[in-house]
């Protein structure tokens, strides 16, 4: 049963009284607010376990070390020069 069937089955006409399902739903006791820690909001933190299989699955395929990677840098052309902005001092 989903969302939508269960706030209907305890309130019929819910749309007549909530500007949305979320709302109707928390009212309703359905879905609850959690605490959680906040590193776990963090997508780094959330995407590890992601990086970690595919990390995985590469040395499965492929053997060998991956190298961790740092921050990403962006690299100038070495021919460009940074563009200069003038303020007109009034």
């Amino acid at each position: 049963m989903n969302l939508r069937e269960k706030v209907e089955e305890l309130l019929p006409n819910w749309e007549r009284w909530y500007p949305s399902l979320f709302d109707a739903a928390s009212d309703l006791g359905v879905i609850r607010a959690t605490v959680c820690d906040p590193d776990s909001l963090l997508l780094s933190n959330r995407h590890a376990g992601v990086r970690q299989r595919a990390a995985e699955a590469h040395r499965e395929k492929w053997g060998g070390q991956i190298q961790e990677e740092g921050p990403v840098r962006i690299r100038r052309h070495p021919g460009k020069k940074k563009r200069q902005t003038t303020v007109n001092k009034r």
